[in-house]
Order: structure tokens, then C-alpha cells, then sequence
């Protein structure tokens, strides 16, 4: 079955060709004119007025105005010429309307290559793990084993694939125009991670700036902020805390996440935002999404940025600065 594109596609395709249209047909009508206007100066400049009626009483020749006389051998290579420069300019023309015209389309199989791309990646791994443990639970109910730790362990697999959809679909989907609140987005990523970091033995806790607003969807806001904890958590040892520390000024928000590890290991601080790169393993649960590419990509889409300030023996610090939406806070 053939799936219906959306309403708004429809109109968006429509609007886009009238615009391609018209800037065809302007594009055609100045070429046109400047092509005229030269023509009308050539025959102006070369041709002559036609000899007046027989019979002048003073014996001179006359004129007639209201007839010119071209000389052909020099108005038509004119012609011809303009002809061709105008074709060769309607040609150039045409072609950067279309390119200009088809970027939108060039974006969008862009965007959905590489959201292919990153799924068969991003889920071949949980979805392995989920094949190997329906295998595992099968085995057991044959033998009338317990399967309640394997049923479990499934859920938090179909779990782990629906954050790596989640992070997916943020990437790949245009970005809706909407403000979230800092504050509240962080509480959020915190309270989702406090299992997680509880498990790894580390303290979390924020520190941010009240009422501040940023251009972005609430949900992305959030996933941007648990990518960088899930991280800081990933590398910081037993016992110490993570801090998400947020400040702001009038034009913008900064939020550092810094944690007390031993630094980046195994990655240069500017590729730890590549997609795919990982890190030294720790020995601790690994995220299977795509965690700091995701923040990077999500940063720059709203005319943000994300680095990594400092790294070193006593820990790291990731700084997340977006663009604070007027009259937040």
C-alpha cells in the first residue's frame, strides 16, 4: 500500500513549485527585455531613415520618418548572437533554480540515509541481546525453569531500543518550533537517571538557574541533558558526585555537567561528539544510543554549542550553551 503524503507536504511541494515557476518566468522576461532593448539600440545605431517622395521642389532629398531601412548583414549576426547568449543565460538560470529548488529534496534523503544508517547501527547491538535472551527464556520454560530474571532482562532490552529510537527520531525530525524550561528539563534527565546512578554508586546533583527558557522541544532538551549525564556517570568512580551546574545571562543559557573521573580516555576531546566513538571501557553499563552526537547535532539546530571545557586526572566538564529565548525567566 501506497502511504499518502501528509497534507502539509502537499502544500509545502505546491507552494515550492509556484515559487520555482515564477522565478523562471521572471528570470525569462528580464532576459527577454535586456535582449530587446539591445536589439532596438543596434538597428537604432546602424540603420538610416528611408529617402522622402519624389518630386521635392526644392531639389534636395527628403526623409522619411516614419520609415527605417536595416541593414540586414549587420542586424542579423546581432540577433543570432543575442539569441545564443540568451539561451546559454536562461540555461545557467534554470540550473541554479533547480539546484537551489531540489536542495530541500537532497537534504531530506540526507537525513533519511543517515537515519537508516544510524539505526541498523545503533540497534543491531540491543537487538541482538533481545534475540539472545527470548533463546535464553525459551530454553528455561522448556526445562520449567523460573524465567522472571529473563523476562526482566527483556524488558530493559525493549527499554534500552526505545531510548535508541527515541534519540533517532530527535535527530532526524525537523525541529518544531518550542521553548523548554532548563530547570524543568533537568530535574527530568536527573530523576531518569538516579536508578543508573545509584547503581554506579555515584551522587547526582543540579544546580540550575530558575525560569530560564531555550528554543528547543522539552523532550530534547532532556535527552540532550541525560546523553551528558549517562556519560559523566559512565566515567565517574564510585563514592563521587556528578553536577549539573547551570548558569545564564540575558541572550544566553550554559549548562556544565562535570564529574570527578580520570578524564577522556581513548578519544580526543574534539572527536568525543563523532558518531559512534567511544570511549575506554570502564566496566560499567554502556549506552547503546548515540548519546553525544545527538547533543552536538541538537545544539547546533538551535544555534547552540557543546564542548568539552576541560579534561584531566580530576574529572571532565562538558559545557552546553543554547541561545535563551526572550523573555524567559
Amino acid at each position: 500500500m501506497t502511504e499518502r503524503p501528509d497534507a502539509s507536504d502537499v502544500v509545502a511541494l505546491r507552494r515550492a513549485s509556484r515559487r520555482i515557476g515564477a522565478a523562471i518566468a521572471g528570470a525569462f522576461t528580464v532576459v527577454l527585455t535586456v535582449g530587446v532593448v539591445i536589439l532596438v539600440a543596434v538597428i537604432t545605431a546602424t540603420g538610416r531613415f528611408a529617402a522622402g517622395p519624389d518630386g521635392d521642389p526644392h531639389g534636395a532629398q527628403s526623409v522619411n520618418a516614419d520609415h527605417v531601412v536595416v541593414d540586414v548583414d549587420r542586424v542579423v549576426p546581432w540577433v543570432i548572437g543575442l539569441g545564443l547568449v540568451g539561451i546559454v543565460v536562461m540555461g545557467l538560470i534554470a540550473v541554479l533554480i533547480a539546484r537551489r529548488a531540489v536542495a530541500p529534496l537532497a537534504e531530506a534523503l540526507r537525513v533519511q540515509r543517515r537515519f537508516v544508517a544510524d539505526a541498523g547501527h545503533e540497534l543491531r547491538t540491543p537487538l541482538t541481546a533481545l534475540y539472545a535472551r527470548v533463546q535464553t527464556a525459551q530454553r528455561r520454560d522448556d526445562r520449567g525453569e523460573d524465567v522472571t530474571g529473563t523476562l526482566a532482562a527483556l524488558r530493559a532490552d525493549a527499554e534500552t531500543m526505545n531510548d535508541v529510537l527515541t534519540d533517532l527520531l530527535l535527530v532526524a525530525a525537523p525541529s518544531a518550533t518550542a521553548s523548554a524550561d532548563v530547570a524543568g528539563a533537568v530535574a527530568e534527565a536527573v530523576r531518569l537517571l538516579e536508578p543508573v546512578a545509584a547503581a554506579a554508586h555515584v551522587r547526582l546533583r543540579a544546580e540550575t538557574a530558575s525560569g530560564a527558557a531555550v528554543p528547543l522541544p522539552t523532550t530534547a532538551l532532556t535527552r540532550m541533558v541525560v546523553a551528558l549525564l549517562d556519560n559523566a556517570i559512565h566515567h565517574a568512580p564510585a563514592g563521587t558526585e556528578v553536577l549539573v551546574a547551570g548558569s545564564e545571562t540575558a541572550t544566553a543559557v550554559e549548562l556544565r555537567v562535570i564529574d570527578h573521573g580520570s578524564g577522556l580516555d581513548g578519544v580526543a576531546p574534539e572527536d568525543v561528539f563523532a558518531r559512534f566513538v567511544r570511549g575506554a571501557e570502564s566496566g560499567r553499563r554502556r549506552g547503546f544510543g548515540i548519546g553525544l552526537a545527538l547533543v552536538r547535532e541538537l545544539a547546533v539546530r538551535a544555534g547552540g554549542t557543546v564542548a568539552v571545557e576541560r579534561t584531566g586526572p580530576d574529572g571532565t566538564v562538558f559545557r552546553l550553551d543554547l541561545p535563551r529565548i526572550s523573555g524567559g525567566g
